[in-house]
């Protein structure tokens, strides 16, 4: 990278906030060009500022950043999106894989871990990448039927149920027609299926999906 990637910091505790601003601006290839307190302010930052990457922290109980983080990927494609999450919350990163996020990194990660993970929203922000994501795949996977579908997923495949085109679910969720498309395209993936009918009909096998009166 030959410019340097420009970084937007949002956090609400000051000491990591400024502890973030620090590390970032130590490095040769990164620059800090907005950083906030709260969350609300970081839509005006980056409308500003046009970072390359923004830095959202998610924080119990209520998650707000992973809601940003879904606002901005709806509005920016292209923005790189990391979050600072607690760590070994397997919830929370399932749910940033779903709101399209960049990259998740534990709030206690190493240094070189949160910068890894800035460069890697900067030059791929759709591809995501987490701290712990192998071994929260595999709780995953060793977990019965019912909790493999995220609650916004067991919320695709109800509308499927319904009979909505991709297009009515789009509507439906307040989400682009790509991302509906991926919702869909993840819990085919998860039922192991190709269609919508193999969906419904594994769901009701699997009990995912009550069947209609």
């Amino acid at each position: 990278m030959n410019e340097l990637v420009k970084v937007v910091v949002v956090d609400g505790h000051t000491l990591v906030r400024y502890g973030l601003i620090g590390l970032v601006g130590k490095e040769p290839d990164l620059e800090v060009v907005g950083a906030s307190g709260r969350r609300a302010e970081v839509f005006g930052l980056v409308l500003a500022e046009r970072p390359d990457v923004v830095v959202l922290d998610v924080s119990p109980p209520d998650l707000a950043g992973l809601r940003a983080a879904r606002e901005l990927r709806g509005q920016y494609a292209e923005l790189g999106i990391v979050l600072l999450a607690p760590a070994d919350q397997d919830d929370v990163l399932f749910s940033a894989l779903e709101s399209g996020v960049s990259a998740v990194v534990a709030k206690d990660a190493p240094t070189d871990e949160i910068l890894a993970a800035i460069r890697h929203a900067a030059v791929a922000p759709t591809s995501f990448t987490a701290t712990g994501l192998g071994p929260a795949m595999a709780r995953r996977d060793h977990s019965p039927a019912q909790t493999l579908l995220s609650p916004r997923e067991a919320q695709v495949l109800d509308l499927l149920g319904q009979g909505l085109s991709v297009r009515d679910i789009a509507v439906a969720l307040s989400v682009s027609i790509s991302t509906a498309k991926t919702y869909v395209a993840r819990l085919y993936e998860k039922l192991e299926v190709s269609n919508r009918a193999q969906a419904i009909m594994t769901a009701l096998q699997r009990g995912l999906l009550a069947p209609k009166p």
